[in-house]
């Protein structure tokens, strides 16, 4: 869900438009490559660890993606590689430190 929400904020940032189609031009590259993330990190099994779980679903669903955005003939110019890097770890990161810290106060 946070990956469908990066798109659609660049895309109105970029564009001011939703356009479905152009959404999923640049959607579809994250979209695969985090549920690759998922598969290979084992989601289901510590989703809440900032750090084994959080760091490994982010640089795959970075760096896959960005690879798949690249084969398909889309751009991957640098500013667009550094804020797609940093705001994911931001949503695939953050949520679960902030989540993990709330978890860890309320079994104490």
């Amino acid at each position: 869900m946070l990956v469908v929400a990066f798109v659609i904020v660049g895309h109105v940032q970029h564009y001011r438009s939703l356009d479905p189609a152009a959404l999923l031009q640049t959607a579809w590259p994250f979209l695969v490559s985090l549920a690759v993330a998922w598969v290979l990190t084992r989601v289901w099994q510590k989703p809440l660890a900032p750090l084994t779980t959080g760091t490994g679903i982010w640089a795959i669903t970075v760096l896959v993606g960005l690879v798949l955005r690249a084969i398909g003939g889309v751009s991957v110019a640098e500013p667009f590689l550094i804020v797609a890097a940093g705001l994911n770890f931001v949503t695939l990161v953050g949520w679960r430190l902030i989540a993990s810290a709330a978890v860890g106060r309320g079994a104490r």
